[in-house]
């Protein structure tokens, strides 16, 4: 009886019973610690390998990996760039998201930062300078590491301005700064080897569907055309030159115009394949056949080019390529060390859409 009424008057003297967790509660998020002592190491060394800096056998990285997919742990990125001053995020600002050009692209970046516990922030600028500025206001404000730009309106004095206070990638570029890297392809040549081809084939009239005047590939695209031309002897006619936009509904008006105007020509050589797709378009509303009365190229090799009636000849520039190495361009920055990446020479697609120039 005393002991019972000791122990009413003393209530810490009995055992503590932690309570039954509440059904639907959430369940207490397993720790940085708690992973390193499932893998057998230091919660540095698990900390590391997350960031993509640690350099580890083989074993202990798999050993890490398989105690994050038992213990079902979820980094935290804000804590983890908090701590080590970085949020493992890098902006990309590409033109246009939905754009099939620049879709394999933002592909290949997101899954090489993807392999090196790297996100990827994308905006679009929409081929305007303000857009642009705004987008990398918007990525600072986010707290990114590093920006990724594809081509786009922004100056090279601009970029050279935003690389001193953070990493910079950009494409479409030939441009040298400390903490900036550029990657270019080389359209000039590219067009080359599409209009060399049409003029292997006989073709003496060639139409060229130019791209924005503004945009550096296109104005590369056609010193390219009008290059080949002039090592092959043949007169450069601008009546044959017909502006486009780069998409589509563009290509389509070109060959419309030039049909209008009545220029004669035997070939198209169309700045991307979106233009050469809405070319195609106009050639068959106007009953002409490709490539039996005219033949078509393009530039890019999109996939859906492939597949296209004819297929289409082309010029084929990895997308997916130029991703990968523009985020292993960021990764070595981000790392202090300087980038060598380089994209590969433009190589000419021969498919069905060109054929030799009918006489008579």
């Amino acid at each position: 009886m005393t002991k019972t009424k000791n122990a009413e008057a003393n209530p810490s003297s009995k055992p503590r019973v932690r309570p039954a967790a509440r059904p639907g509660a959430a369940a207490a998020p397993v720790t940085l610690d708690q992973v390193a002592a499932r893998a057998g190491v230091s919660p540095s060394t698990v900390s590391r390998i997350l960031n993509g800096s640690a350099v580890v056998s083989e074993l202990k990285r798999q050993n890490v990996s398989k105690a994050i997919a038992d213990l079902g742990f979820v980094p935290n990125p804000v804590a983890r760039g908090l701590a080590g001053g970085r949020t493992l995020s890098v902006g990309v600002i590409t033109q246009a998201i939905d754009s099939p050009f620049y879709g394999g692209a933002l592909r290949g970046v997101e899954e090489e930062l993807g392999r090196a516990n790297y996100n990827a922030l994308f905006v679009s600028g929409h081929w305007d300078g303000e857009t642009e500025a705004r987008c990398i206001g918007t990525l600072r404000a986010r707290r990114v590491d590093g920006i990724i730009v594809f081509t786009g309106r922004l100056s090279d004095a601009v970029l050279r301005a935003t690389a001193k206070s953070l990493p910079l990638v950009v494409t479409g570029r030939t441009l040298r700064a400390p903490r900036l890297y550029s990657l270019n392809f080389d359209n000039t040549v590219g067009a080359r080897l599409a209009t060399e081809h049409l003029l292997s084939l006989g073709h003496r009239r060639i139409a060229f569907i130019a791209g924005d005047p503004l945009h550096p590939d296109a104005r590369e695209r056609e010193h390219g055309y009008r290059a080949a031309l002039a090592a092959a002897g043949v007169a450069y006619d601008p009546a044959l030159v017909a502006p486009g936009w780069f998409h589509e509904q563009s290509g389509q008006a070109a060959v419309e115009r030039l049909l209008a105007d009545g220029v004669r020509f035997t070939a198209v050589f169309a700045a991307n394949d979106q233009m050469a797709a809405g070319a195609a378009l106009a050639l068959h509303q106007h009953g002409l056949s490709v490539p039996r009365d005219v033949s078509l190229v393009g530039f890019d090799d999109l996939p859906s080019s492939t597949f296209s009636i004819p297929p289409l000849t082309t010029v084929h520039q990895p997308m997916q390529e130029l991703g990968r190495l523009a985020a292993q361009a960021m990764l070595d920055l981000l790392a202090g060390r300087t980038p060598t990446v380089q994209m590969r020479p433009p190589i000419l697609v021969a498919r069905d859409s060109t054929a030799p120039a009918r006489t008579g």
